[in-house]
């Protein structure tokens, strides 16, 4: 594993890391503000990452989320996790909701349909996340909601 993404887990397998997502995710903007979108957390942890613009479900208005991503393919693999949090982050139920929705992958953007996985997909499709963040498995543990997981498969 990179020496980067090793710390990245090590820094997101504390147990009160959680606390600080809200102010881990005002950092994160303002280095992708700073760097013209070119750079995030994700990045300089070396984590796959993309980023998805999909309407809100009530507004319509779009939402544009960076996620880490794991490629599979020409699919992407994302999940739901939050850190484990309690609550399910906004972003899913708008995937949930869409027909299709963008992604970005270093600067490109593609159209793709996100398919939510479940049973041996979803445990198969878990078991490739972990691969690359093992921090997967604690977040399940420290939450009662089933993660969910999504293929993004470009249209």
């Amino acid at each position: 594993m990179k020496v980067r993404r090793g710390l990245a887990v090590k820094i997101g397998s504390i147990s009160w890391m959680p606390r600080f997502l809200p102010q881990i995710v005002k950092c994160d903007s303002v280095i992708q503000s700073v760097s013209g979108h070119r750079l995030s957390l994700l990045d300089i942890g070396d984590l796959p990452n993309i980023t998805i613009r999909v309407p809100g479900r009530k507004s319509g208005a779009i939402r544009t989320t960076q996620l880490l991503a794991v490629p599979d393919g020409s699919d992407w693999l994302i999940a739901g996790s939050y850190f484990g949090g309690p609550t399910m982050p906004a972003w899913v139920f708008n995937v949930r909701a869409a027909d299709e929705i963008e992604i970005i992958v270093h600067g490109e953007v593609s159209v793709a349909v996100a398919t939510e996985l479940f049973d041996d997909e979803r445990d198969a499709a878990w078991q490739t996340l972990r691969s690359v963040w093992p921090n997967f498995d604690l977040y399940e543990q420290r939450t009662d909601r089933r993660i969910p997981v999504f293929r993004l498969r470009p249209r």
